[in-house]
């Protein structure tokens, strides 16, 4: 059977049995936040789902487009891993249920008219777990299917539960038990999975046991994989074998220029070039172009990988854009809109790997300068340090790397890299945070101009030349009069420091005759070109134009105050913690800086205290700032610190402040201490594990902030009635001896009031089957009150199930409780009966089945609530 056939098929079944077909949601869906591209099948059914907005249908099925890179690494090594691939499903909201989608299926599978396949080739799995076993699907298997016991597995709940293993470990909300199909293909050890059916059934409320509530709509989520199935319906072991993707595989081969079998050399990178492809094809159709952020990040890297395995078989030019057309051929029949883009994919593709080959010759040289340094020492390995710099500043990726490197007899140390590349977090953001790739018009202008000629540590003025423009990340000759966004302006020389080593970008003006340009900000391009974010005030710029470039003098300083300051700090924190203090990360800007360092624990009050004071002290001490350029075997010769995990130059910038710090640095400051003129600390706070953060505030932010302590304490003083300053804790501590007489007083009274009232709710109390029944609205209580109220209850009289409510701060509180006997003796939950009231009142919550609180919003609600609550109480002891 044809994979077209199937889908057609799948589709026309669940259709007969009542089900809404549905087209497939958009691969990448921009009205969902919460992912990148459509990972499920029950993504665009996430409202109906959760019973949101009007129920157009009960029961749907469809064929998704899904893309996930999750496990990217096995796409091309195993028989079943995609990016992207395509999902069958059928689905109900509150509608069928477990008996039917597991009939369905069944007669779908086996169903001489359907698919036909061999019962006795097919074995199921259930739950069953340390809190639960999904007995009702175990017994329609046995006793209505007709499978014998050893055909039905039993698996935990990290096998067959969704999300898995959700019943220890959550996340609370809405889960289920799974029964998954199995299938054994002729001749082939081990099975392969086809189909997972979802019986999303329950709420998970806190942690077990206990904590799985049933549901009052149970809903229904299954998945096939249409190309696993369409494999085994064809006889063969591997997706890649089967209509579709086997004459992609060959296309793939023959436009690379080698042959393709499945166990060949070439077949893993074949199949990778394959999957590839064909997600980029369909991503790019939807207006996803390759470049450094989230959607268009991964498929950039996806057509990069691809890139390179091509690379690595001998095709050093373009190519991936040659197989478009196969992969719009064997998608056409299900997708046919696909082909009204295939030029405009083509275009961009080829314009992605072209930048990369490009990318890859620029980075030869540096490879070339690592491998030489590699044999020089003897150890014929490139280190993991190459390898990082290597991919992040030159993008090559660690794969191209490991292959040159073979190709010249050596290795590569891929555990340091491993660490380094987690460190960086470039291995799992996928986003802004590092853009691992060139960057398009940037690299051709740095390509034909070179590197920018920064000026910024002599002057903070310069007439410079322009030498590129951006809109909208686009090249272009100029930017005209009257334009109002934002665009980038790259100058052959600058006095702008551009944003790196955690200090942020100067800001100032460009002018000309007739011309007035703001620079809001400068950003460094591969640590090597400088680019000018700027907003045109009048005139007109052009490419070729000569502009006078003025930095923003006052906030310049600034930010070298702060700069310096941090420089201070990390003595200080080395002479008061330790010096496994190291730096971790930092951010300086005017006259505000903040330090992440190494500690496992917060720091002291005294331990502050000392930092700042060591800090003001070398302030005040006006030491001289030095700053030199020094080979970098001689700075670190001097014991000059250096970040970890930065990437430094032959030649490095050493800053010197007085005899007690030297550290590697490109950033601007002082040349004294004494300038910094003052430092306060603002605040000490975890970033991370074994992380800590350091705010602070110099020079006029600093006196800034010790006049508003001043004002404040002005302020308090009034408040507290104080005659001075000093006696202000007094004051406090005796306000606050005053309101706890005074609230001891109120809870004395209060709970004398409510055993008084106690003993009139439990007379009012209806009797059912030997246990009293409360429900009550109260008035003028805090929930503190309302748990004496239920406190009481139990204590004095029970066996009892209570449900009180009240108006507090003008919403509901709710609280639910029984004698704890009865949660054993009669299954009576508390939790239930509290959801229940809630949720007539337009709230929720939860708690212990003998104690439960709740709180919502509809206060004229509160009666009907109670009412509710105490007919769930009712129902249990039925």
């Amino acid at each position: 059977m044809k994979t077209d056939e199937l889908r057609e098929k799948y589709l026309t079944f669940f259709e007969s049995k009542g089900c809404v077909r549905r087209p497939s949601d958009v691969l990448v869906p921009k009205d969902d936040p919460t992912v990148l591209f459509t990972p499920a099948g029950m993504n665009q059914f996430k409202n109906e789902f959760m019973g949101i907005g009007k129920l157009d249908f009960t029961a749907a099925t469809t064929c998704q487009k899904c893309l996930r890179t999750g496990d990217i690494s096995n796409v091309g090594v195993t028989a079943y891993h995609h990016t992207f691939f395509e999902m069958l499903g059928n689905f109900s909201f509150g509608d069928y249920f477990k008996r039917e989608a597991i009939h369905w299926a069944w007669e779908f599978l086996t169903d001489s008219k359907w698919l036909g396949l061999d019962k006795d080739k097919l074995t199921v799995s259930v739950y069953k777990g340390k809190w639960g076993f999904d007995e009702e699907a175990y017994n329609i298997w046995k006793d209505e299917i007709g499978l014998s016991p050893d055909a039905i597995a039993c698996l935990e709940e990290d096998e067959n539960y969704w999300p898995a293993s959700s019943p220890s470990e959550g996340p609370d909300g809405v889960c289920g038990p799974c029964s998954e199909i199995f299938y054994h293909p002729p001749g082939m050890d081990g099975d392969v999975e086809i189909w997972n059916l979802v019986f999303t059934q329950f709420n998970r409320v806190g942690d077990p046991p206990d904590n799985l509530r049933p549901l009052p709509s149970k809903n229904i989520d299954t998945g096939m994989g249409l190309e696993r199935t369409a494999a085994v319906l064809q006889g063969v072991l591997s997706n890649f074998d089967n209509d579709v993707l086997k004459p992609l595989c060959l296309a793939a081969a023959d436009v690379v220029g080698v042959g393709y079998e499945f166990d060949a050399p070439t077949g893993r990178p074949i199949r990778r070039i394959a999957d590839h492809v064909r997600a980029a094809t369909f991503a790019m159709h939807e207006g996803v172009v390759p470049d450094k952020d989230k959607e268009s990040y991964v498929i950039r890297q996806l057509l990069r990988r691809a890139l390179l395995e091509g690379y690595l078989l001998g095709k050093k030019e373009p190519f991936l854009y040659e197989i478009v057309p196969a992969v719009v051929d064997v998608m056409k029949s299900a997708y046919p809109e696909i082909g009204e883009t295939v030029k405009g994919v083509q275009t961009s593709m080829k314009e992605e790997e072209s930048q990369f080959l490009d990318t890859i010759d620029r980075g030869l040289a540096r490879f070339d300068r690592c491998a030489e340094t590699a044999k020089s020492s003897g150890k014929n390995q490139i280190s993991g340090d190459d390898a990082f710099t290597l991919h992040t500043e030159d993008g090559f990726l660690v794969e191209l790397t490991e292959a040159i490197a073979a190709d010249r007899g050596l290795t590569v140390d891929m555990e340091q890299y491993r660490t380094r590349m987690d460190e960086h977090g470039v291995i799992s953001q996928g986003g802004r945070t590092i853009d691992v790739m060139s960057a398009g018009p940037l690299d051709l202008i740095r390509k034909e101009h070179g590197d920018t000629e920064f000026l910024g540590y002599e002057s903070t003025s310069a007439d410079c030349k322009v030498i590129g423009l951006l809109v909208n990340k686009e090249s272009v000759a100029e930017v005209p009069a009257g334009f109002s966004e934002p665009f980038a302006i790259v100058l052959d020389r600058t006095p702008f420091y551009g944003e790196s080593g955690g200090q942020v970008g100067d800001c100032g003006t460009l002018t000309a005759e007739g011309v007035e340009i703001n620079v809001l900000d400068c950003q460094k391009h591969q640590q090597a070109m400088f680019v000018a974010v700027a907003s045109l005030q009048s005139g007109t710029v052009s490419v070729g134009d000569t502009l006078h470039a003025e930095v923003d003098e006052e906030r310049r300083a600034a930010i070298r105050r702060a700069h310096s300051a941090t420089h201070i700090l990390h003595h200080a924190l080395h002479e008061v913690i330790g010096e496994s203090a190291t730096q971790r990360g930092s951010k300086v800007e005017g006259d505000a800086l903040r330090f992440d360092f190494a500690h496992k624990q917060a720091m002291t009050a005294d331990e502050l205290k000392r930092v700042e004071d060591i800090v003001n002290a070398k302030i005040a001490g006006g030491s001289a700032v030095v700053t030199e350029l020094l080979p970098i075997s001689e700075a670190k010769s001097r014991g000059a610190m250096a970040l970890f995990g930065e990437k430094y130059p032959d030649e490095v910038r050493v800053v010197t402040m007085g005899d007690f710090s030297v550290e590697l640095c490109g950033g601007t400051h002082l040349t004294n201490t004494g300038q910094v003129g003052l430092c306060r600390i603002t605040s000490e706070e975890p970033v991370a594990k074994g992380v800590r953060r350091i705010s602070a505030v110099t020079g006029a932010r600093a006196l800034q902030k010790g006049r508003e302590t001043d004002e404040l304490v002005s302020e308090i003083q009034k408040l507290v009635k104080a005659t001075k300053p000093g006696d202000i804790p007094a004051r406090i501590s005796s306000l606050q001896q005053q309101v706890k007489d005074l609230t001891k007083q109120l809870s004395e009274f209060t709970k004398a009031s409510v055993t008084d009232a106690v003993g009139d709710l439990a007379a009012e109390a209806k009797d059912v089957g030997g246990v009293k029944l409360v429900a009550k609205k109260l008035e003028n209580v805090s929930r503190d009150t309302l748990r004496d109220y239920v406190d009481q209850l139990r204590d004095n009289h029970s066996p009892i199930a209570v449900v009180l409510g009240a108006e507090i701060d003008g919403k509901v509180a709710l609280i639910a409780a029984v004698t704890k006997s009865l949660v054993k003796e009669k299954k009576m939950n508390a939790g239930a009966a509290v959801k229940a009231a809630a949720q007539i009142a337009g709230g929720g919550g939860g708690g212990r089945p003998d104690m439960a609180e709740a709180g919502a919003k509809l206060v004229e609600k509160i009666d009907e609530a109670l009412a509710a609550g105490l007919d769930v109480f009712a129902g249990q002891l039925a």
